[in-house]
């Protein structure tokens, strides 16, 4: 074992056991992070417009700060990107994210030393985390790939602006920056299909034993690299032993990515965002994220079949369920107060809080009242590829209306499959029957024909690459939408369809 392993093993065994003091008393640790949060925003305009020298309660904050998405905050966020000191948190934010907006262009993320301290600090434990966990160091000796967004940074009036994934390659510690890769030009190349070739060329002969990024993306560098060399992933890279993700459920993809290695690999799932880091895997051997309680970050929760009532029950952590859909909201210390991230998670442990990723608060198909959400057709498309041998690259799924003629209305799913399944009827029925097992609305439509059995709509290869291309959204932290309850996505994507 080599000094730099042994002393990594040493530091996250340290870790360890400070986060066991919160993992073990989650309830308090919260609080104590209500109250902080509540203090600081105290000294700041929007804490004065709300009353926070009043607020000693959960109560008392649930009563003066109503949930707000970025478009009501947006006032707000506008005083500070003006130079305004003091606005949504004391002084003036460190640097602001730039994210795709839906609604109104580009939206601006504060982000304050305080809460990049956490965002950094989380990305490291969850590595500390496996290590203490696996005992497995190794890795650590090796190069690393972090798949990201461009280190180049703009500035604001006074504040600095750049892609999140992007501020934070300005954060890699000193030990770690001998074996990081690509190098700080090939990253700061803007155009993505010009930087997966240039990465590749940087590490094909090297000896990479961590890799990170968007599933999607990651998935082109692989396949680049097998083009390239003829070896498979894990051939070429013979100590590769952890890949680290976030963004998307990495089950849909795992078949072709094993592919592509030729082996599997353990993994570490993240849940980032520009808002802040919210959890990370906490165990090899089980499901899901633990939910980070310590972090600057106060959470409350609000069930997603009752979110769009006209004054929805909001939940701290304390009263929160196994298996509910909950929109989750959160109040920061960059200054987002009660801010609905737009993201639904699900408790699958309360001792200690973990969650996974259920989807969009915004992306469902409800066109017929069925309220389906990404878990479930990510859920399908598992079972649907275990069953068939399939893989696919990337998948989304619509509501057709109106079809031509008689017929009657169905969910379209528009697949790029890299390998197709041994038997298509097959594939499509335990698509349809596990939604209908895990959905009992689309069960009821399909059982009184509301609904016809799901179609397939085969997308020719490299075709959502194409799509996403044409909206200047290759690469970096973009996502392909997952579903949607209109025909934006379907009907733009059909234009890359198989003869």
């Amino acid at each position: 074992m080599s000094i730099k392993s042994f002393a990594a093993r040493i530091f996250a065994r340290r870790i360890a056991k400070k986060n066991a003091k919160w993992i073990n008393d989650p309830l308090k640790a919260q609080e104590k992070v209500f109250l902080k949060l509540i203090k600081e925003g105290s000294r700041t305009k929007f804490g004065q417009d709300h009353n926070f020298d009043s607020i000693k309660t959960y109560s008392d904050f649930s009563k003066n700060v109503p949930i707000r998405d970025y478009e009501e905050l947006k006032p707000y966020v506008e005083e500070v990107i003006k130079g305004k000191e003091n606005i949504l948190w004391p002084g003036k934010p460190a640097y602001f994210a730039k994210t795709s907006g839906t609604t109104s262009g580009a939206k601006y993320i504060p982000i304050t030393d305080e809460s990049i301290k956490y965002q950094i600090e989380a990305s490291r434990n969850a590595i500390l985390n496996y290590i203490d966990e696996t005992g497995n160091a190794d890795f650590v000796t090796g190069k690393m790939i972090f798949l990201q967004g461009s280190p180049e940074l703009q500035e604001k009036n006074g504040i600095k602006l750049g892609r999140l994934s992007g501020i934070s390659a300005h954060y890699v510690p000193n030990y770690l920056q001998k074996n990081r890769l690509p190098s700080w030009e090939t990253n700061c190349i803007e155009d993505w299909e010009t930087k997966v070739n240039e990465i590749v060329k940087e590490t094909e002969n090297e000896d990479m034993t961590v890799i990170a990024g968007i599933p999607s993306w990651v998935q082109m560098y692989f396949e680049k690299l097998n083009q390239k060399s003829g070896k498979k992933v894990g051939e070429l890279f013979k100590n590769f032993q952890l890949f680290i993700y976030g963004g998307v459920n990495f089950e849909p993809y795992r078949a072709k990515f094993e592919s592509l290695m030729g082996k599997r690999v353990d993994s570490i799932e993240l849940f980032p965002a520009s808002e802040g880091f919210f959890a990370y895997q906490n165990s090899q051997k089980e499901k899901g994220m633990l939910l980070l309680l310590d972090s600057g970050i106060f959470y409350e929760f609000v069930k997603s079949d009752e979110f769009f009532e006209e004054d929805p029950k909001r939940l701290t952590l304390k009263e929160v369920e196994l298996g509910v859909n909950y929109v989750m909201i959160i109040s920061t210390n960059a200054g987002l107060w009660a801010y609905n991230l737009g993201d639904t998670v699900q408790f699958i442990s309360l001792k200690p809080y973990k969650i996974i990723v259920s989807g969009r608060i915004k992306h469902f198909i409800s066109a017929f009242g069925e309220h389906v959400i990404g878990k479930e057709v990510e859920e399908a498309m598992r079972k649907a590829i275990s069953a068939t041998d399939a893989r696919i690259n990337e998948f989304t799924v619509a509501p057709q209306i109106a079809p031509e003629g008689d017929q009657l209305p169905y969910h379209e799913w528009l697949i790029e499959f890299e390998k197709e399944p041994t038997d298509y009827q097959t594939f499509i029925e335990v698509l349809d029957t596990e939604l209908q097992k895990q959905n009992s609305y689309y069960l009821d439509l399909k059982v009184g024909k509301v609904l016809q059995t799901l179609k397939i709509t085969p997308i020719r290869q490299g075709g959502f690459n194409d799509y996403m291309k044409s909206l200047g959204k290759l690469g970096g932290q973009n996502k392909v939408q997952r579903l949607s309850n209109d025909r934006k996505v379907a009907d733009a994507l059909k234009r890359y369809a198989t003869e």
